[in-house]
């Protein structure tokens, strides 16, 4: 039974922080890439990042890079996004996904980040 509960989604500013966690059980969580995945209102999903097994190697959507930073606590089965300077186009649905065959495989039920005054 994979499962991936996303949760630290909730309503800030713009420029404000923000940070997501993901935690997975049911599988073998280090010897998967994770990626993180969002999704507006009427617009199909964009592609945030992602991240290695062992975590050394991170990669992100132009859109947040410089701002988000992905990281993965293996000991504890856990991925993270860290959101610094939010902008309103930043509000979506954010899942957590893991990456089996180039693809997400498993997806969490999602956490909502709205970035608003």
């Amino acid at each position: 039974q994979v499962q991936l509960v996303e949760s630290g989604g909730g309503l800030v500013q713009p420029g404000g922080s923000l940070r997501l966690s993901c935690a997975a059980s049911g599988f073998t969580f280090s010897t998967y890439y994770m990626s993180w995945v969002r999704q507006a209102p009427g617009k199909g999903p964009e592609w945030v990042s992602n991240i290695n097994t062992g975590g050394g190697m991170t990669r992100y959507a132009d859109s947040v890079k410089g701002r988000f930073t992905i990281s993965r606590d293996n000991a504890k089965n856990t991925l993270n996004l860290q959101m610094n300077s939010l902008k309103p186009e930043d509000t979506a649905l954010y899942y957590c996904a893991r990456v089996f065959n180039s693809s997400g495989d498993y997806w969490g039920q999602g956490t909502q980040v709205t970035v608003s005054s």
